[in-house]
């Protein structure tokens, strides 16, 4: 893992086509010699370039290759007060917790799973028979 830490203040001013870096995920990346090789072109890079791209970068959704990538410009790691936790972005596919909005009982409600397509999908079977059966 990276060694060196760096404090988001001083890492703000490193955004230029000759010093670009940037932090992902409380890792700090130098990608000065990967701005004219970015598939995306250097513009987009430099746009984020001094600050926090971990947003901008999971939005893309780079491929594992691209990931891979990163490791060879891995400079260091962003000082501990300096740290930001992302939260994690709850999927639509997950089930609500128990107990949520509404008073829902465990499993969700009829609107919030995977019920209402299967119910759906039961009616319109019924339907069809019903109808050109």
């Amino acid at each position: 893992m990276a060694e060196k830490t760096f404090k988001r203040a001083e890492l703000a001013s490193r955004n230029s086509k000759a010093d670009a870096v940037f932090v992902i995920d409380n890792r700090v990346y130098d990608v000065t010699q990967f701005l004219d090789d970015h598939p995306g072109g250097h513009e987009v890079l430099l746009n984020v370039a001094g600050g926090d791209a971990t947003e901008d970068f999971e939005d893309v959704g780079h491929s594992l290759d691209a990931k891979e990538l990163m490791k060879k410009y891995l400079v260091g790691e962003v000082a501990a007060e300096d740290r930001v936790e992302r939260k994690t972005k709850s999927s639509a596919w997950s089930e609500p917790a128990a107990g949520g909005a509404g008073g829902q009982a465990e499993g969700g409600g009829l609107l919030s799973s995977w019920k209402l397509p299967l119910v759906l999908g039961l009616l319109l079977t019924v339907l069809y028979s019903y109808l050109f059966g």
